[in-house]
């Protein structure tokens, strides 16, 4: 039992429990704006387009509510919503992504060019140090 403890103290002081946290609340963030921007800015444009659909109040009723039962409805328009929304999200998800990728590879070349160049100082200073040896 001490070792499980000890295992968990040493996984959640690594910073991958801190780097989760800190991703689930900056991406919770990110899923409000982005609901925002969806409902608030896009989906009036996409409502006029359809002739003043509000899509996320559309629905079909299967079966008529009676008495103090509720009715029965697909909400299709709830359906569209968050698709929109998801795929809104993906694409600036993978925006996000492949703007880091391409920072992490240009510092991934700039610590190659930087190691190219260190070696080849080594090289020089090898010869010559070999050179002083010989004489």
């Amino acid at each position: 039992m001490k070792h499980l403890i000890k295992e968990f103290k040493e996984f959640a002081i690594k910073g991958n429990v801190i780097d989760l946290a800190i991703g689930v609340v900056v991406g919770g963030a990110f899923s409000k704006i982005v609901t925002s921007l969806v409902n608030d800015l896009i989906m009036p444009f996409v409502g006029i387009l359809t002739g003043g659909i509000n899509f996320s109040e559309y629905k079909v009723v299967l079966r008529e509510g009676i008495g103090k039962t509720p009715p029965i409805t697909l909400n299709i328009g709830s359906f569209i919503q968050t698709t929109v929304d998801f795929f809104i999200i993906a694409f600036a998800i993978f925006m996000f992504v492949r703007i880091i990728n391409k920072l992490r590879t240009k510092k991934i070349e700039e610590a190659v060019t930087i190691e190219e160049k260190i070696s080849e100082e080594v090289l020089l200073l090898r010869d010559i140090k070999e050179l002083l040896q010989n004489k």
